[in-house]
C-alpha cells in the first residue's frame, strides 16, 4: 500500500500567511493538521477553508506546540510546515517519489529552504540551510526549545531531497523587526533558564559581530544591498537579547 502522509503545522495569529501553506499542500497529502494556539484573527477560519482539522492548545512554547501537533497526526509519515513556509511543486513530486518507492531507505529526509526577503530570493549569509523536516511518525520526537524547535529521529537513517521547501519568513521591515523582537525575548528566557549572565561584551560586541559575520563573512552582500536591513536585524535581536537577558536576571535577584 501508498505510505500515507500528515502535513503538520502549528500557529498562532497567522492569518496573513497561513493560506499560501495549505493550499500548497491541499489536495496533496493524505491529511493536514493545524495546532492553534488560541488565534484572535481569521486563522482557524482559513485553515478549515483549507480541509485542516484544528486542534486548539494554549501556546507555551514551539516545542510544546510542535510536539501535541506530532500526537494529532495519524499517517505513516509527516511533513511539518511553519505558516509562512509552502512546498514547492517540484519538491511534492519528489516527496511523492521517495515516499512510493522508498528508494534509499531512509526514516526522515533533511530538505533544503528557499529564503525570501522582501519578496525576492537569498542565497547567501546564512539563509541557505537544509532541516529535517520530513519523516517516519512512529519514530520522531521533538526537542523542548522557545523557538525553532528541531525533531528528533535518534538513530534512524536520514536521507537528503533535493527539491526546497520556500520560506516567505521576512516579508517587510516592520514584520521583520517584530518577529525578531519576540524571538529575543523568548531567546533571552532560554538562557536566563539556563543561568546564562550578560555582560558589556556580550551587549556592546556580539551584535555588530552578527552583522558583520552574515554580511561580510557568510558574503550576504552578494545577494545585494538590499539585505543590509535584514542583516541588521539579527544583530538587533542579538542586542534585544542580552539586553532583556540582563532585565530578567536583576527582576529574579
Amino acid at each position: 500500500m501508498k505510505p500515507t502522509l500528515s502535513v503538520v503545522v502549528i500557529s498562532q495569529n497567522s492569518e496573513r500567511v497561513i493560506a499560501n501553506t495549505l493550499k500548497s499542500v491541499q489536495g496533496w497529502a493524505d491529511e493536514i493538521v493545524v495546532v492553534d494556539g488560541y488565534s484572535t484573527d481569521q486563522t482557524r477560519t482559513i485553515s478549515e477553508k483549507y480541509g485542516a482539522k484544528v486542534y486548539l492548545k494554549k501556546y507555551q512554547h514551539e516545542g510544546r506546540q510542535k510536539a501535541f501537533a506530532l500526537s494529532k497526526a495519524k499517517s505513516d509519515w509527516v511533513l511539518s510546515l511553519d505558516t509562512d513556509e509552502v512546498v514547492s511543486t517540484s519538491l511534492k513530486k519528489e516527496i511523492h517519489m521517495v515516499l512510493s518507492s522508498n528508494r534509499d531507505g531512509a526514516d526522515s529526509y533533511i530538505i533544503p529552504f528557499q529564503n525570501h526577503y522582501l519578496n525576492r530570493h537569498l542565497k547567501y549569509g546564512g539563509e541557505d540551510y537544509k532541516l529535517l523536516r520530513l519523516f517516519k511518525r512512529k519514530i520522531a520526537k521533538v526537542k523542548k526549545a522557545q523557538i525553532h524547535a528541531p525533531f528528533d529521529v535518534g538513530k534512524a537513517k536520514v536521507g537528503e531531497l533535493r527539491n526546497k521547501i520556500l520560506h516567505y519568513s521576512y516579508r517587510s521591515v516592520p514584520q521583520l523587526y517584530g518577529k525578531f523582537t519576540g524571538y529575543a525575548l523568548r531567546e533571552a528566557k532560554t538562557k536566563q533558564a539556563k543561568g546564562e549572565r550578560t555582560s558589556l561584551k556580550k551587549i556592546f560586541l556580539y551584535p555588530p559581530h552578527m552583522f558583520y559575520a552574515r554580511f561580510v563573512e557568510s558574503q550576504g552582500y552578494k545577494d545585494g544591498l538590499f539585505r543590509i536591513p535584514l542583516d541588521l536585524g539579527f544583530a538587533y535581536m542579538e542586542l534585544l537579547t542580552y539586553l532583556a537577558l540582563a532585565y530578567y536576571n536583576m527582576k529574579h535577584k
